[in-house]
């Protein structure tokens, strides 16, 4: 049986992957793997002053809607008491799960991802993302005959008091110590989970704000906006005479930027100065910043003239969250936005990342200037669908032709190729001393993967 959770939790298309029923028999199993790990919460004597707990918020997806509904009731038909935060960025979920000693955090969200999909992910008590073994556990009861708790063994309902945006901001705000007055900042949100927290958060601490996209109807979310389409900042920033921008994601985990002449400034930019900073002041933890194998050849060759540790884990946020929290690392992320400051968060947050940098402008001047050091090489990334994603790394032809790619760019680029976590794709990814041998490259790759790997 295939691993229904993926890098980030489990996702597909909504009603379809991703239904009611197994959203309510998630909560159901996510409730038992919690009973054994917890011990307070099997047959109908648990006592309701001990009653596991758990926050359950989403984005803003329709589906979300229905979904949520559905865990809740799973969760509370096995005897955990529910509260249902709404709609929230995932970073914040995962910060109230902690400062509530809640002994689970639930999302409902699908992230980056189309509005049609939507996805279930898991948080343990802490705030931190579940482990595998814990959700093939979850995985594994799903169906499972189980004895129903009856009386007042059965779990409570409540919605939050709507306080909790506010908790959160204050929380963000308590990271920042240079107050961002005279910035103009133009914010793409995604129409998405921080439509409203994330201007709040900007405000408060002192910038002008100029926002699109902030006005979530349930169907517009990551709609030829945000993080992964982030045109339209670049444009907003050079309009507005902004001296930067940030686009989120619609659960508002990830964050990019756009310097005031409307340039892109990626996730490993983002990394490269904020590691910079922190090792010039002695508060990068280990001297290392934990990146993905997706990062660019650029940020590796900056840090390394900066006397940086770097160390790289497969692709996934989880993933960087478990080599920083094994070796006791401040900060690490992804190419793609997630920026994960240890210190502060559990998680990869947009707006605190987006506060961290706009403070780091405040200070020490453009962001263009501050990124500049980061000189990234010519990437070429091809999606290719279609195909057995499964013998990606296993067919004998495809490998060869890998290797034989990698070893004609030597150490000028490199070549990776991997199946996607969270999309039916397999992902080509090329880096080169130029932008038409990395493109030749991986197109001739792409042509590969689609020939042997075909459906």
């Amino acid at each position: 049986m295939a691993r229904i959770f993926g890098t980030d939790g489990v996702r597909g298309l909504a009603n379809r992957d991703v239904t009611p029923e197994l959203a309510l028999g998630l909560g159901v199993a996510a409730a038992r793997v919690l009973a054994a790990h917890r011990g307070d919460l099997e047959g109908s004597g648990s006592s309701p002053s001990h009653r596991a707990r758990a926050v359950v918020g989403r984005d803003g997806r329709a589906s979300g809607e229905f979904l949520s509904a559905a865990l809740a009731a799973g969760l509370a038909s096995a005897g955990v008491d529910v509260v249902d935060l709404g709609v929230l960025p995932t970073p914040a979920i995962a910060y109230l799960t902690a400062v509530r000693d809640a002994d689970l955090g639930v999302v409902v969200s699908a992230s980056h991802n189309p509005m049609a999909d939507n996805g279930i992910k898991f948080l343990s008590r802490g705030g931190h993302k579940l482990p595998d073994d814990l959700e093939d556990e979850i995985a594994g009861l799903l169906g499972a005959d189980w004895e129903r708790p009856v009386g007042p063994a059965v779990g409570r309902l409540s919605r939050d008091s709507g306080r909790s945006g506010e908790e959160y901001v204050e929380h963000l705000l308590d990271t920042v110590d240079t107050p961002l007055d005279g910035l103009r900042i133009a914010l793409d949100c995604a129409n998405g989970a921080a439509s409203e927290v994330g201007p709040r958060a900007l405000r408060d601490a002192g910038a002008d704000v100029v926002v699109v996209n902030a006005s979530p109807d349930g169907r517009n979310i990551n709609e030829k906006c945000g993080s992964t389409h982030p045109e339209q900042l670049q444009a907003t920033v050079v309009a507005s005479g902004a001296d930067l921008g940030f686009a989120f994601d619609g659960d508002a985990d990830r964050c990019l930027a756009v310097d005031a002449s409307g340039n892109l400034v990626d996730g490993d930019q983002i990394m490269g100065l904020m590691a910079r900073t922190l090792h010039r002041s002695d508060r990068l933890a280990r001297n290392t910043l934990v990146v993905t194998v997706m990062s660019n050849l650029g940020l590796l060759q900056a840090m390394r003239a900066e006397g940086i540790a770097v160390e790289q884990t497969a692709v996934g946020d989880r993933y960087v969250l478990e080599r920083m929290r094994a070796g006791g690392y401040s900060l690490g992320g992804e190419q793609s936005g997630h920026i994960i400051l240890s210190d502060h968060a559990t998680t990869g947050d947009g707006t605190l990342t987006a506060l961290q940098v706009a403070a780091l402008v405040a200070r020490e001047g453009p962001l263009a200037e501050l990124a500049s050091f980061v000189r990234r090489l010519p990437q070429v990334l091809i999606n290719v669908s279609g195909v057995d994603r499964t013998r990606a790394q296993s067919d004998p032809t495809l490998s060869a032709a890998v290797a034989a790619a990698a070893a004609d760019l030597g150490d000028a680029g490199r070549v990776l190729l991997r199946p996607s976590g969270t999309e039916p794709l397999v992902r080509v990814m090329v880096e080169a001393d130029t932008a038409a041998r990395a493109t030749d490259t991986a197109e001739r790759l792409a042509t590969v993967v689609k020939e042997q790997l075909s459906l």
